[in-house]
């Protein structure tokens, strides 16, 4: 299982990214838009972790690309925000397979991913 996680703080993204990797996942870790389009060049991935709001660049922009680069690989919209909270993010997002908080436990989120990669 190949996971891209875009995150823009740095403790939450390392966070992650080992609870993926302690599952055997592959992991790159990026924290911008420009970072983020350049793994999706370089690496086939099966699931993005995505935060809606990053410092450098645009969520929406990055999983966009990732439907045109990678339409196989699905999206998990992270998010510290209200933002998108009635669900709408499916609308925009056809790759979107998930949205939750930033503060969901790890082990949480690592489920969803292992459960959203093996569906593809």
């Amino acid at each position: 299982m190949n996971v891209l996680i875009v995150e823009s703080s740095p403790d939450l993204g390392l966070l992650w990214k080992k609870h993926l990797e302690r599952q055997g996942a592959e992991v790159a870790l990026v924290d911008s838009q420009e970072a983020a389009i350049l793994a999706l060049y370089a690496g086939g991935f099966d699931i993005i972790v995505l935060d809606l709001v990053i410092e450098e660049g645009s969520a929406l922009a990055i999983a966009d690309f990732a439907s045109y680069r990678r339409p196989d690989a699905k999206v998990i919209f992270v998010t510290n925000t209200s933002f998108f909270s009635d669900g709408s993010i499916f609308a925009h997002s056809p790759n979107a397979c998930a949205y939750v908080q930033s503060e969901t436990p790890p082990e949480d989120l690592a489920a969803m991913v292992e459960h959203y990669a093996a569906m593809r």
